[in-house]
C-alpha cells in the first residue's frame, strides 16, 4: 500500500484503478483557488453539525469532495488567464508520448485527455507494487515538465505539485469515470464529438 501526503492525503494500493487529474503551475489564479477552498470548508463544517450516521456522513462528505473538484475542474475548462500550454501541439504530443510511456512500467493506461491547462488520467497500477502512485506520478510529470519546458524555450515549475486523484472503487463507477474523461472535451466546447 502507497500512503504519502502533501496537501492531500493519498492511500493507493497496489493494483488500483486511479482517477488523476493533474494541472499546470498557475492555471489557477490563487484568489480563485482561495475562494473555492473556503466555499468547500464552509460546507464541509456545516456537514460535520448534521445529524446523520456516520456511514451516511462519509457518504456526504465524498459527495462533497466530487462537487468541490467539479467546480475546480468547470474553471480550468473555461479559463482565459493562466498558461495554456498544452494548446501547442508538440506539447501535447511530448505528454501524450510520456502517457503511453507508462506502459514501461507496468501501468495500464485505460482513458486520458488533455486539455488546455489540465490532463485527466485513468491508470491502473500494477499488482505486484512495482510502481507505486508516486512513482508514476513522478516519472511523468517529471518528463513531460523537462521535455515541454524545452520545447517552449523556458525554465521552471511546468505542473502544480498537487494532483487531484481518486480511486475507482464501486461497480459502474469506472465507466462513469472514462465517461466523464471523454467527454471533457466535449463539455468545454473544445470539440463536437469525444473521438475528436
Amino acid at each position: 500500500m502507497s500512503v504519502y501526503q502533501r496537501n492531500l492525503p493519498h492511500i493507493v494500493p497496489p493494483g488500483a484503478i486511479l482517477f488523476i487529474t493533474f494541472r499546470l503551475e498557475g492555471s489557477l489564479p490563487a484568489e480563485v483557488l482561495h475562494r473555492l477552498l473556503e466555499e468547500a470548508e464552509l460546507a464541509a463544517t456545516q456537514l460535520r453539525h448534521q445529524p446523520l450516521s456516520e456511514a451516511d456522513k462519509q457518504e456526504a462528505f465524498r459527495r462533497l469532495h466530487k462537487q468541490h473538484f467539479a467546480r475546480l475542474d468547470a474553471y480550468l475548462d473555461h479559463a482565459q488567464e493562466g498558461p495554456h500550454w498544452l494548446r501547442e501541439p508538440r506539447v501535447a504530443a511530448c505528454v501524450t508520448e510520456e502517457i503511453h510511456r507508462l506502459a514501461e512500467i507496468d501501468v495500464l493506461v485505460i482513458s486520458f485527455c488533455l486539455m488546455s491547462n489540465h490532463v485527466h488520467l485513468v491508470v491502473q497500477l500494477p499488482e505486484d507494487g512495482s510502481c507505486s502512485y508516486r512513482q508514476m506520478m513522478k516519472r511523468l510529470k517529471g518528463r513531460t515538465a523537462l521535455a515541454a519546458n524545452r520545447l517552449l524555450g523556458r525554465n521552471g515549475t511546468f505542473w502544480q505539485h498537487e494532483s487531484y486523484d481518486h480511486v475507482v472503487r464501486k461497480n459502474g463507477e469506472l465507466e462513469r469515470v472514462v465517461a466523464y474523461v471523454l467527454q471533457n472535451p466535449v463539455k468545454a466546447g473544445l470539440v463536437d464529438d469525444w473521438q475528436q
